[in-house]
């Protein structure tokens, strides 16, 4: 891919030359059954229909799955074009009936998508799955639409495998601005008094207008068109897997999943067809071994946008 020039302050990430190889020599690909002691924190480049059936039995503690939407899309060397619902379900049952044996008893799966894919998301994954939630997230990113409503939203479904699954509430509390405190004898109510700022913190919910989607002032942006935020995976990671347990993600991108992964002390793995997204998966993988910081989550907690002061207070102290 032929280098961009970049604007002052961007801060994109790119592969030079001089890195390809020696970053390529960290990724595998896996031609016959794999171990999973084989797929530990490794990224594995290839069609995720070659490599699917090598994969071991009951692996995945948590999975997740951001797949094309079906919309007309280019991904750097491979694009996707829009199809009917009907074949996008089919498309979507091809690889979701063989994920299934891949998965822990106690996993939940997450399935991105945005509102044309909503039918097919909610078929394909209950015919597997118990669904237990839908979250809207606001993508603040677009250009107006003139004739209709701008889209500035995406929809992540929350399956389980089973009745029994992790879900650690405490570890994704949103820390929020007070903006009309409530005062019962003097005293604030349900809310904490602070020198610069008012905040309390909340328990999640299934709707998030705190994400921040990567751009080319944030260190994490890369070239990815649909590239998620750090953020958005740490959400997830912390509340449905547990310390050690295994992240997977067939669609794996520029690596936003296996990153956080990496960050928050889970094992990973992932599946990238692209060879360039895969080595800017394990450039950002290399940064992280001394970098584990996630904007928007700093003192085990996610705060709300535009907070960016407080944040670097908080991390300080």
């Amino acid at each position: 891919m032929p280098k961009k020039i970049k604007a002052p302050f961007n801060r994109s990430l790119e592969i030079d030359p001089g890195e390809a190889e020696g970053l390529k020599s960290s990724l595998i690909k896996i031609t016959s059954p794999a171990s999973f002691e084989a797929l530990t924190n490794k990224i594995i480049n290839q069609d995720l229909f070659s490599v699917i059936d090598f994969l071991p039995d009951s692996f995945i503690n948590l999975l997740f799955i951001d797949p094309p939407y079906n919309i007309y899309k280019k991904f750097n060397s491979n694009t996707f074009n829009i199809i009917d619902s009907e074949k996008y379900e089919a498309w979507m049952d091809s690889w979701l009936s063989r994920l299934v044996r891949l998965l822990k008893a106690d996993a939940s799966v997450y399935i991105c998508g945005d509102w044309r894919a909503s039918a097919a998301i909610y078929n394909a994954g209950s015919k597997y799955f118990k669904l237990q939630n839908r979250i809207t997230w606001e993508r603040e990113k677009g250009r107006g639409a003139k004739t209709n409503w701008k889209n500035c939203s995406e929809d992540i479904w929350f399956f389980t495998f089973g009745k029994d699954y992790t879900f650690n509430v405490d570890q994704v509390k949103l820390k929020r601005r007070v903006l009309a405190p409530y005062r019962e004898n003097g005293k604030p109510k349900d809310w904490v008094e602070d020198k610069d700022s008012n905040y309390r913190v909340t328990h999640p919910s299934n709707i998030w207008t705190d994400i921040t989607v990567p751009f080319w002032s944030m260190s994490e942006n890369t070239d990815h068109p649909t590239q998620k935020p750090e953020k958005l995976l740490a959400k997830i990671i912390l509340a449905s897997s547990n310390e050690g347990d295994m992240v997977f993600d067939p669609f794996l991108g520029t690596g936003a999943t296996a990153v956080t992964a990496k960050k928050l002390g889970r094992r990973f793995s992932g599946v990238e067809i692209d060879e360039y997204y895969c080595l800017l998966v394990q450039k950002r993988l290399n940064i992280a071994e001394k970098d584990k910081s996630i904007q928007g989550f700093s003192g085990g907690l996610f705060w709300e946008r535009n907070t960016l002061s407080e944040q670097k207070k908080n991390k300080q102290e």
